[in-house]
């Protein structure tokens, strides 16, 4: 028959910092065992890749009214013909490059905006809203976003793709 043992009989507690207590692991001469418990970060490492901080702030960055689209006007139109092959869809990392460390990454956005839209009042809501999604996602401190308007879509223009957004 096997009996249950109580807390106490495992040995002393030991509190991590910022942890609930634990009880420590105990050697038969009741000394505590040192590095016996270990935070979770220090049991491996976590790295993020470029392209997964690219396309969360690329994804951030298309949710502000007012962008029209990513990328020079050669990046455009080549993307226009990547999507017209079947299986082919948006990038959603054209006109976005991004360089990540261990704690740290900047993001270089090049943006294609609306006509009519405000273009510092529009790059500081991407801004924003890009910071606030890489670091809630991934940790990271955004160090800076730089935005570059590269072109302006004029009400009449059509789309590289040869479309027109609305019909």
């Amino acid at each position: 028959m096997t009996t249950m043992k109580s807390p106490a009989e495992f040995g002393p507690a030991v509190t991590l910092e910022g942890a609930a207590p634990a009880v420590a692991p105990v050697a038969e001469s009741g000394a505590v065992i040192a590095g016996a418990f270990r935070v979770p970060a220090e049991r491996g490492r976590t790295t993020i890749a470029d392209a997964v901080v690219a396309k969360i702030a690329g994804t951030a960055a298309r949710e502000v009214i007012g962008v029209h689209d990513f990328g020079g006007s050669i990046a455009r139109s080549l993307g226009a013909v990547r999507e017209r092959v079947p299986g082919g869809r948006p990038s959603v990392t054209r006109g976005v490059k991004v360089e990540v460390g261990e704690r740290q990454t900047a993001v270089d956005l090049e943006l294609v905006v609306e006509y009519g839209v405000q273009i510092t009042d529009l790059a500081a809501d991407v801004r924003e809203n890009v910071i606030a999604a890489v670091e809630r996602m991934t940790g990271l401190e955004v160090v800076e976003v730089n935005v570059a308007v590269v072109d302006v879509r004029l009400p009449d223009e059509e789309d590289a793709s040869g479309e027109t957004r609305v019909q």
